[in-house]
């Protein structure tokens, strides 16, 4: 698996960074997205497809 995230559209709800913690975080500044992991485990596999599903802005790809 590997994750694809458009920085630009992020709006920095932090649904990701709630649902997947080892594969995201959030700028302190403007609260968008930060890729931690662009290519976890199978183990984080369920909770990347939520984050993905659940983003208000549909910015995380899994390729």
């Amino acid at each position: 698996m590997r994750i694809e995230i458009d920085k630009d559209l992020c709006c920095g709800a932090g649904t990701c960074v709630l649902l997947a913690p080892d594969v995201f975080d959030q700028n302190d500044e403007d609260g968008t997205v930060i890729l931690l992991d662009a290519t976890p485990g199978a183990e984080q596999r369920a909770a990347v497809e939520e984050a993905v599903v659940r983003c208000p802005t549909a910015v995380i790809s899994i390729m």
